[in-house]
């Protein structure tokens, strides 16, 4: 009961956690598409992290302060991507997809050359204690922010055997070290995960002027982007994120309803756009009106329904007492006006019952709203 108290998730904490995101894919935005890359995936297997962090119980759990939301640390996927990097460059994985190993550039620095190969270039030089030479990566990793499935985390239970055998633990008779065997007293161990599922959105930015200094040929169409696709393909598939990946946790795939989310979010945008557009140049065209002028048409913009005509709905305003004085005798001139450019001004009735000849009564309420009565 304990455990279902902590590790249910509150309609707010995934309020938070879906804001939080929006709120990165908005400051994503403010970088352009060329210097940044966004890859959505969904967990194919539970996910922990921060299973070393001091806690009461055995094992911690990363939670992002102040918000109180698991989080994925951008230091530890670039550890995981960089890792990525190293096995695809090695060869043994086939395709190398342009990762090297070799220090094939070279910066110059001062009177001396700094050979360094992509990794270094992407992900920084990792420089030997004592080392003078450093060179700072091109990219950088955003924190992930998990949007976990369901209305809780889940609990997974591992249980250490022989515990007094790694432990070290001497024999309370002889004080001896004692060894390995299955009589020991093995302890289940709670911790918690996210449950399969979850989405993860990895941001990876990328400072492209200090990448074309370094090495410019990486940073041509997008060439860095692509590479780090791949790693990020192979760390789905073979190292996984976060905690307990050599069991299997943190396993992950590349999400296949992410193309269709962003096109909707990119069509959404552009609706966004253009709707911000038009009311600009309805902005600067209300600047350029008298104010009855911009009055009237507010008042046009503002009727409930969209489809209602001009005419009709002016005339509407002015049987309601909309305008007084010579507002309203200005307003009915404009009314003439647009009656007899519709042809609907008749001083005379053409039908047989005047009452019924909606034209003709509308021209004689504007004719006496025209004369202020």
């Amino acid at each position: 009961q304990a455990w279902k108290q902590v590790t249910a998730l509150a309609k707010k904490d995934k309020v938070l956690a879906a804001s939080l995101l929006e709120r990165q894919r908005h400051l994503a935005m403010r970088s352009g598409d060329e210097s940044l890359l966004c890859l959505e995936a969904l967990a194919t297997a539970p996910f922990t992290t921060g299973l070393g962090n001091e806690h009461p119980l055995e094992n911690g759990f990363a939670f992002l302060n102040p918000y109180g939301l698991p989080y994925l640390p951008g230091t530890g996927v670039k550890g995981v991507l960089r890792q990525a990097a190293r096995e695809l460059a090695a060869g043994e994985w086939g395709d190398r997809h342009g990762w090297c190993t070799d220090d094939n550039l070279v910066l110059r620095v001062g009177n001396t050359d700094l050979p360094f190969s992509a990794i270094d270039a992407l992900f920084g030089l990792q420089s030997a204690d004592g080392a003078s030479q450093h060179l700072r990566g091109a990219l950088t990793f955003w924190d992930v922010i998990p949007q976990i499935k369901g209305d809780s985390l889940t609990v997974d239970i591992m249980t250490p055997h022989q515990g007094h055998y790694y432990q070290q633990k001497p024999d309370k008779k002889t004080g001896d070290s004692t060894t390995p065997h299955d009589s020991g007293q093995p302890i289940p161990i709670s911790f918690l995960t996210l449950p399969p599922g979850s989405g993860f959105t990895f941001h990876v930015q990328c400072d492209l002027a200090h990448l074309n200094r370094i090495a410019p040929e990486l940073a041509t169409e997008g060439r860095w982007k692509a590479m780090l696709e791949a790693a990020f393909a192979h760390a789905f598939l073979w190292l996984g994120f976060g905690a307990k990946t050599s069991v299997g946790y943190g396993a992950m795939q590349e999400d296949p309803k992410a193309g269709a989310r962003e096109a909707a979010r990119q069509q959404a945008q552009a609706e966004a756009t253009r709707r911000a557009q038009k009311e600009a140049e309805r902005e600067a065209a209300l600047a350029q009106m008298s104010p009855l002028d911009r009055e009237i048409r507010e008042f046009l913009d503002a009727r409930q329904d969209k489809n209602q005509p001009d005419l009709s709905a002016l005339i509407g305003g002015l049987k309601k007492g909309r305008w007084s004085g010579v507002n309203k005798i200005a307003v009915a001139e404009r009314a003439k006006a647009m009656m007899l450019s519709a042809k609907k001004w008749r001083e005379k009735s053409e039908k047989k019952n005047p009452d019924k000849d909606n034209d003709y009564q509308d021209t004689l309420k504007v004719m006496a709203w025209i004369k202020g009565q």
